[in-house]
């Protein structure tokens, strides 16, 4: 058993990814990039007196360089995992496994294969989080507060409480949880183990009440008997947009020049109007559901044919996992479908798909003040912030097309235009029904749904978590 520092963090957090991140240019100089988000966010307003530990995973050459070298940023303590280790667990296990059961992703008649390749990355998986255990345990003041986050690392909550029974330990789901009958597709004996892994904090947070239902009903499916122990409390927190930070970036140089250049692209109709638009901005993640959304904006050009010219579909579709082959596939068909519909029904005047690949959040905050309509048609999502997001920074409002399995369903469902995710037909209705609404009830629907989306900013969403654990 690990003993407390006498001088050690009261405040931990522990993540895949950490707020910084290392290159080495070929001269062999290291430089680093700060990242943003609301772990960011929270941990700096709680101020540098709580002696705050930021514990995370080396994930590349210039982060591992760093930490042999000792380059560090105060507060942060990255773990230079073995990469061959790092990648079962993080891409062999994390991503190719727990992503895609609690995303319900799996083309089951060939998926998944659970054997002796599946078992030696799940050994990765359990080395990696013990490694991350072990620095908590080590970096810990006595009593003091930790916030696990993610699918990245559910056993480390029981194997840092076998260490240091002291701490006051939370886990933060960011993705849905999967119901009984997929989460147990898992071994009998993984499935109990995340479970338990998970249990071993004094709480169990996610992001809306359906996914904290459904890793109740898991709990009880799985284990048995009353399913979540008396000591494991259940909370949600539904993580809301960050306005202040939006409202401001929305309005600087550089995003004022993407919109000039999206709104060229974007053209005018025939009669000399502004076109209409409809934006999507993702990753290309094979939850995120993009190809259907083309095939839904092709069906729409199909059955009303007097949108054909008039309206245009914006979709930022940012690199993702590139290093597994089935994303890769994913993007290409991506690809595919956006070139069949503007070699369909492109005109020399207009491209029905403005198709963009490369990363840019200028341009996507852009995309989100011009866009008549926004489609976040997710096949299944924790939260999905830019649904949150749009209606925040929207300069005159934008529809909100929303699949009903998006996390976010459950705070701006009401003022959302809803759709199946798998329904084609549906989508396209609810597209036309979003380009058709009269501007005054659009805006009055963007106010509100702005309203709901800032109701719990990262900062306020962080403290909650921790003042529950105090609670």
């Amino acid at each position: 058993m690990a003993s407390a520092s006498a001088n050690g963090a009261h405040v931990l957090v522990a993540s895949n990814r950490g707020p910084v991140s290392y290159a080495l240019d070929e001269s062999g100089e290291l430089t680093a990039r700060r990242g943003g988000g609301g772990l960011v966010s929270g941990l700096s307003a709680i101020g540098p007196e709580a002696g705050a530990v930021w514990v995370c995973s080396a994930l590349g050459d210039g982060d591992r360089e760093a930490v042999r070298r000792g380059v560090g940023e105060p507060g942060v303590r990255m773990l230079d995992i073995d990469a061959a280790t790092h990648a079962d667990a993080y891409n062999g296990i994390a991503n190719s496994v727990l992503w895609f059961v609690h995303h319900m992703l799996y083309q089951t008649p060939l998926e998944p294969v659970f054997d002796a390749g599946f078992r030696r990355q799940w050994a990765s998986y359990e080395a990696y989080n013990r490694a991350f255990a072990e620095a908590l345990a080590e970096e810990a003041a006595r009593g003091a507060a930790v916030l696990v986050q993610d699918y990245h690392l559910v056993l480390v909550p029981r194997m840092l409480r076998e260490l240091r029974p002291d701490l006051r330990i939370g886990h933060f789901s960011h993705t849905p949880w999967a119901p009984p009958e997929y989460f147990r597709m898992l071994p009998d004996d993984i499935a109990a183990q995340v479970l338990r892994g998970i249990l071993g904090a004094d709480r169990a947070a996610f992001l809306t009440q359906r996914w904290a239902d459904a890793f109740t009903d898991c709990c009880q499916a799985v284990l048995g008997g009353p399913g979540i122990p008396s000591g494991t409390r259940i909370g949600v927190h539904g993580l809301g947009a960050d306005a202040d930070f939006l409202r401001r970036r929305a309005h600087e140089a550089d995003v004022d020049e993407r919109m000039g250049s999206l709104r060229e692209q974007i053209g005018t109709a025939p009669d000399g109007s502004p076109r209409r638009s409809i934006v999507r901005v993702d990753r290309t993640e094979l939850s995120k559901n993009i190809v259907r959304g083309l095939l839904a904006y092709e069906q729409l050009l199909e059955d009303r044919p007097s949108w054909r010219e008039r309206v245009v579909h914006v979709a930022l579709a940012y690199p993702s996992r590139q290093d597994l082959k089935v994303y890769r596939d994913y993007m290409d068909e991506v690809q595919r479908v956006a070139s069949a519909i503007n070699s369909r029904y492109g005109t020399a005047d207009w491209t029905p798909v403005v198709l963009h690949l490369k990363d840019d959040f200028a341009r996507s905050l852009a995309a989100y003040r011009l866009g008549d309509v926004a489609l976040v048609n997710p096949i299944r999502d924790g939260m999905n912030l830019v649904a949150k997001e749009v209606p925040v920074v929207s300069d005159e409002g934008c529809v909100l097309v929303l699949s009903r399995e998006a996390g976010a369903y459950e705070e701006l469902g009401e003022d959302a235009v809803v759709v199946n995710p798998y329904d084609i037909g549906g989508t396209a209705r609810a597209l036309h029904e979003g380009l058709s609404m009269a501007r005054g009830e659009r805006a009055e629907r963007t106010k509100r749904l702005a309203a709901a989306a800032t109701a719990l900013p990262p900062t306020q969403w962080f403290l909650a978590q921790l003042r529950a654990l105090d609670d």
